[in-house]
């Protein structure tokens, strides 16, 4: 509103929670507020009753489009990993796998009721170094589908949300076991003949 130096009070209405992050990655242990969030305020510190810094303003969810509804802030912990990074880094690097793929919701369309479905594993990223393949079209103009993501390092992974949970445990230059369904076995997760690929992130 143009109003700097402004104060919202509120209460702590939920722990755990989680959100989504712009680029679709899951920012877990949120803190839920009722404290309301105006605009300018994300960004902005959640303090509790004794002044101390408990979170950082990240998000409103508000039926209506107005300030008011529920706040969300990314708890201290997180935030303290994040910055001691930038302090000594300049940067924030996390484990990836190279893949662009499929939301769940879109993929269960294609017949896909758990994992991960991998649309392009760029040539220069983890993923293709480890032989994961991509979605494509065949010279008939079907659709290949490509591996699955079904398992890393024995832990199933039934959305997107639980391959990056599962990659936010690990670090660059870590081995990841990835369990995939591959070509035609794609719907049949669980089936003997699944590939396992071994990936350095």
């Amino acid at each position: 509103f143009g109003l700097d130096h402004t104060l919202t009070s509120g209460v702590v209405s939920g722990l755990g929670r989680e959100m989504r992050s712009p680029t679709g990655r899951p920012i877990t242990n949120v803190i839920q507020t009722d404290a309301a969030i105006n605009p300018g305020n994300s960004g902005g510190p959640l303090l509790d009753i004794r002044g101390r810094l408990i979170g950082m303003n990240a998000a409103i969810y508000s039926p209506s489009g107005a300030s008011n509804g529920v706040g969300f802030a990314i708890p201290i912990d997180t935030l303290k990993t994040v910055v001691d990074a930038l302090i000594s880094n300049g940067r924030v690097s996390r484990a990836i796998l190279g893949v662009s793929f499929l939301e769940s919701a879109q993929a269960r369309a294609l017949g896909i009721e758990s994992g991960v479905l991998v649309l392009n594993a760029p040539a220069d990223g983890p993923a293709a170094a480890g032989g994961l393949r991509g979605t494509s079209r065949s010279p008939d103009g079907s659709l290949q589908l490509g591996d699955v993501i079904i398992a890393i390092d024995g832990s199933s992974i039934n959305t997107e949300a639980d391959m990056f949970k599962l990659l936010d445990s690990k670090k660059p230059g870590d081995k990841v076991k990835v369990l995939v369904a591959r070509g035609s076995r794609v719907a049949l997760e669980g089936s003997s003949g699944n590939d396992v690929v071994t990936l350095q992130i």
